[in-house]
């Protein structure tokens, strides 16, 4: 621990649930260095068991551990380097090696984990006064006792993507009154396959994602997706009025704007990724699932439709289930028959007969499977919709979008602002994650959708309660 001369470098001591969280995390310090507690390590051991998330990280962290501990040259006192493998981490690694006890109040028992690792921090800092010495932990309480005891303590933000969700991408954008004044000079326009392409030229093209919607809400209204950016030039296509009974999908037509540039791209079979935001109520499930009907029992995209969420209790867990993984699933998936039941009545003409025909075949097309047993698989030809999907980690959410084999669409819904997962928020939520990755990506697409369309009592109780 001699490295007083650096006294530019901070000292990071590392809380358990920041390595189960996100086991390269120990890389993620640059040039500072990290300190472990030992009491860390134990609670490592105590959580490696198991088919978990957490057991798994836990598991990695270990590896981890091991190799940086294992290959190093130099004694414990002076630390191990974090460069190996090149992770562009240029820290040293301690590890505590003998009692360290910094006088805690007597309120705080020693026997608890938190307070000895708080205990820690409190004689790294007597023992280093002139360098500064950070607690990094997931758990609130824990960055609280330590604040209140006047030490430093910060999350773990190396994995959020976004400081403020107020700036995450909603996949449209509003034209200014004078955007065709200011674009509209030397516009090329065509027809190709039923709709209109225009060439324009100016300042705000810069800005424009592929696929992101744009729209002019003033005289002669344009609603618009971009289809190819170039410096200062962008190509709009004009997007398909599925607001309109003609174009339903599976009797269902857009209620708004948004639910409109949604249609566009799940009806669209050149994207292959589409994110839905929205808070309850806006049609997420209800696009998602009549656009997958429609492209699987009538237009035969797809060879069936996969449903799939995270298993995460709003209340109580309810315990074990009997039954097959379909009929575990069963209970979670209540927002799936609801929708469904809805999409069945969209057809007047079929009777109560035709009607029961209809569902049969439906159910024998949706499949729902459980996130437990998505490791390893590969899925061909499938609509595969992934319900509540903020409540998965940026891991889970690649292990998942890497299942899609040829031909098949993921669709991402979810409400960044209903994360039940513990340690997730919504700068690190893995639907916050993808959405912000795969903007400008030419096959997939994002929209936020904004508006209520449940019911006045439904939208009134989410303004005011």
């Amino acid at each position: 621990m001699a490295r007083k001369s650096r006294v530019q470098t901070k000292l990071f001591v590392l809380d358990t649930n920041v390595l189960m969280h996100d086991p390269s995390s120990l890389f993620h310090f640059e040039e500072h260095d990290v300190f472990l507690p030992m009491i860390t390590l134990e609670e490592l051991d105590g959580n490696k068991k198991g088919m978990t998330e957490v057991a798994r990280n836990a598991r990695q962290a270990s590896r981890f551990l091991d190799e940086i501990v294992s290959g190093a040259q130099t004694s414990m006192e002076e630390g191990f380097s974090l460069s190996t493998n090149n992770r562009g981490s240029t820290g040293r690694l301690f590890l505590q090696t003998k009692q360290m006890n910094g006088e805690l109040p007597a309120a705080l028992p020693t026997s608890k984990a938190d307070n000895q690792i708080i205990s820690v921090v409190m004689s790294l800092q007597e023992q280093f006064p002139k360098r500064e010495v950070i607690l990094v932990s997931k758990d609130i309480n824990m960055r609280i006792k330590a604040r209140a005891l006047g030490f430093a303590a910060e999350d773990y933000f190396n994995d959020k993507v976004l400081e403020d969700t107020d700036l995450l991408y909603t996949g449209l954008k509003a034209l200014p009154a004078d955007f065709w004044d200011t674009h509209g000079k030397g516009m090329e326009s065509w027809q190709a396959s039923g709709h209109t392409f225009y060439r324009i030229k100016g300042p705000l093209c810069a800005g424009f994602l592929v696929n992101e919607f744009v729209y002019f809400e003033y005289e002669n209204p344009f609603h618009a997706i971009v289809r190819e950016t170039s410096g200062s030039t962008a190509v709009l296509e004009t997007i398909k009025d599925y607001a309109h009974q003609k174009n339903s999908v599976w009797g269902i037509t857009a209620r708004n704007r948004e639910q409109n540039f949604a249609l566009n791209l799940l009806m669209n079979p050149e994207v292959d990724f589409i994110t839905l935001l929205g808070q309850a109520g806006t049609g997420k499930t209800l696009l998602t699932l009549a656009s997958a009907l429609t492209q699987t029992l009538d237009q035969k995209i797809y060879s069936e439709i996969i449903m799939t969420r995270v298993t995460v209790p709003v209340g109580e867990d309810i315990g074990f289930l009997p039954g097959t993984e379909e009929e575990k699933m069963a209970p979670w998936m209540g927002a799936l028959e609801d929708n469904l039941d809805v999409l069945n009545k969209t057809d007047d003409e079929a009777g109560d007969w035709g009607r029961a025909a209809t569902q049969d075949l439906i159910r024998s097309r949706v499949k729902i499977k459980s996130l437990n047993f998505m490791r390893g698989r590969t899925f061909l030809k499938k609509f595969l919709i992934i319900d509540e999907a903020q409540n998965l980690t940026p891991k889970q959410m690649k292990t998942l979008v890497t299942r899609a084999g040829p031909g098949t669409k993921v669709v991402c819904l979810g409400n960044i602002a209903q994360i039940d997962t513990p340690y997730l928020t919504e700068g690190s939520s893995g639907l916050t994650y993808v959405v912000d990755r795969f903007k400008g990506w030419e096959h997939s697409g994002h929209v936020t959708l904004m508006r209520g369309e449940r019911s006045r009592l439904a939208d009134y109780a989410a303004e005011v309660l």
